[in-house]
This record gives C-alpha cells, structure tokens and sequence, in this order.
C-alpha cells in the first residue's frame, strides 16, 4: 500500500518552509535552515532589500557624533552598507569590528568608506589596526535567524554576544539585526549568554522590541 507523505516529518527544511523546524530542533538544525532559506535570496532581491531598510525611517534617533558600528557583508549576509552610508550623512561616525582573538569580543575601529581595510582571520575585511578605536552606540549584527522576541541566531561562536555583553557593561548600546524576512523563526533556543536584539530590521518591516 502506497504510504501517505507527510510534509511536517521531512527533514528537509525548504520543505518545511520558514516556520515549520524539524521536531525537537537543535541550535544547528536552525542555523542550517535559515541559511538555506537566506543563500536562496536572489541578488537583486538582496540588493533591494539593503536599499528599501536604507530610505526607510531609522527608529533611532540620529545625532552629530553618534558612533554607527556595522560589519562588512559575507556570503549571503543582509549588506548594511547603504543603511551605513545614510546614517553618515546625518552625521553618524561609522566603525566596522576588527576579531583580536577567538573567544574575546570584538573591537570596532573607526571606518569611512575611503579607508583601506584588510583581510581579518576568517577573510573577512576589517579596518586595519591604527585605526582610532571607538566605543559604538549602535551595533549594527548580523545574523542566521531570528524571532519576534528578540532572540538572534549566530553562526555558533560567540563573537556577538560576547561584543554585546562588553558593551553594555560600559554604556547604552542599542542592537539592531539586519535580516531578510524568510530568515524569521518561531524560537530561537536562547540560552544565558546570548545577547537580545533591541530591533530587527527586515526589508518588510521593524520589528522594535524595546517596548516589549
């Protein structure tokens, strides 16, 4: 007798779709999925999204001097780089993180978009080491996944909330991920030391949890 398939046992997560996650989903099982969801955004799709969160209203106030730490696109990630360059039109200073070892922080420089950078640990570019260190107001994260309370999904090492946490520990800092909408997950599995985001924005819409 021919077997019934069952969309919500497949392990295939396109199947699933974006909300639909394996039953009993690790950290992994997650980030695997949301990446597969995120690689399948198409250029141009990519390249609009990044333009359409850059002349939308930024939910945060903008001052002269306030310093705008971003990060220099990889792969498939969101490209905050047209969001950046308005941010310091409006007179945001603007950094990019430097990795100083595995299992510390990160360290934002001082970046304009004239400053040569250099190929970090992973191969990723980042301002070279003379370059002013600067304590950031806003961070600009990156991110796999994510969820409608706040909850980031990373690449599993760390670097963020660790950057967070330090930060925090000194003044104010708001956390705002950049994401494509087909990366949103029910939950993402929070544990103690993972760091929540204070807005997420998407090319559809902000998410802002600071009245949550």
């Amino acid at each position: 007798m021919a077997s019934h398939f069952d969309p919500s046992r497949s392990s295939d997560p396109l199947i699933q779709g974006a909300r639909q996650i394996p039953a009993g989903p690790t950290k992994d099982d997650l980030r695997r999925a949301a990446l597969i969801r995120r690689d399948a955004v198409s250029g141009d799709a990519r390249a609009a999204a990044a333009e359409a969160v850059a002349v939308r209203p930024f939910p945060v106030s903008v001052t002269a001097g306030l310093v705008v730490a971003g990060y220099y696109p990889i792969r498939s990630e969101f490209d905050p780089r047209p969001l950046m360059r308005r941010l310091a039109r409006r007179g945001a200073k603007l950094a990019l993180p430097r990795m100083e070892r595995r299992g510390a922080p990160l360290v934002f420089h001082a970046w304009n978009e004239r400053a040569a950078l250099v190929a970090g640990p992973f191969g990723i570019l980042e301002p070279a080491a003379d370059a002013p260190v600067c304590g950031p107001d806003i961070v600009l994260v990156p991110l796999a996944a994510f969820d409608r309370a706040g909850h980031r999904l990373g690449y599993g090492a760390g670097f963020y909330d660790r950057t967070l946490l330090d930060a925090r520990a000194h003044k104010s800092v708001t956390a705002i991920g950049l994401a494509f909408a087909a990366q949103e997950v029910e939950t993402v599995l929070a544990g103690p030391h993972d760091e929540r985001l204070d807005v997420i924005l998407t090319e559809r819409e902000v998410i802002d949890l600071r009245t949550a």
